[in-house]
C-alpha cells in the first residue's frame, strides 16, 4: 500500500476522529451534562439504595435524556441561522 492508499484510508478515520472531538469540545454544555450524570450515578444511586442491576438502566436514561436535549438545541440552532 502506497503512501497515497495509506492517506485515503486514514482520511475517513480522522474525520471521524475530529467529529467525535468537536462533539465534546465545542458543546460544553454535552461534556458537562454528560459528566454531571456519570457523578450522580456513581455517588448518589447507590446512596438512594438501589439495587445494583438498575445503575445501568437509570444511567443510560439519564444520559440518553442528556443527549436529546442537545440535539433539540442543536436542531433550534440550525433552524433559526441565517442561510437556511
Amino acid at each position: 500500500m502506497g503512501s497515497s492508499g495509506r492517506e485515503a484510508a486514514l482520511t475517513p478515520l480522522a474525520t471521524a476522529l475530529r467529529s467525535l472531538w468537536g462533539l465534546f469540545v465545542e458543546d460544553a454544555s454535552l461534556t458537562l451534562g454528560i459528566l454531571a450524570w456519570l457523578v450522580i450515578a456513581a455517588f448518589a444511586l447507590p446512596a438512594l439504595g438501589l439495587r445494583d442491576a438498575w445503575g445501568g438502566p437509570v444511567l443510560f436514561v439519564l444520559l440518553a435524556l442528556v443527549l436529546l436535549e442537545n440535539v433539540r438545541r442543536s436542531a433550534q440552532r440550525a433552524a433559526s441561522s441565517p442561510g437556511r
